[in-house]
């Protein structure tokens, strides 16, 4: 799966250096999967939570920071579409956030 952008993920971490290791992991396991639908996912991240059709809400090093990520399964392409902390997380409309 294409992963855009992980320059995003990147830059991130250079901010937050704990939260690096669990981003990595995020971004090799993403790319390596050919996920077709949302149980594909969740059953990869089963803490993952599915928000609609397309969004899931992934808790990176243990809940401190979160992502949202849309995925097309048909283009095999994951959207990230918003990374921060738990506090800025619930700031925003997971729905509709777009980030990056």
């Amino acid at each position: 799966m294409r992963i855009i952008a992980f320059s995003t993920l990147r830059a991130f971490a250079a901010l937050h250096p704990q939260a690096q290791p669990a981003l990595l992991r995020w971004h090799r396991i993403i790319k390596d999967l050919v996920p077709n639908a949302m149980s594909d996912i969740q059953g990869v991240f089963p803490k993952a939570k599915v928000l609609n059709g397309d969004r899931v809400r992934f808790e990176i090093a243990g809940g401190q920071y979160r992502l949202i990520a849309a995925f097309d399964f048909e283009k095999q392409i994951a959207f990230v579409k918003f990374l921060g902390t738990h506090q800025q997380y619930d700031s925003v409309d997971a729905l509709t956030v777009s980030q990056f």
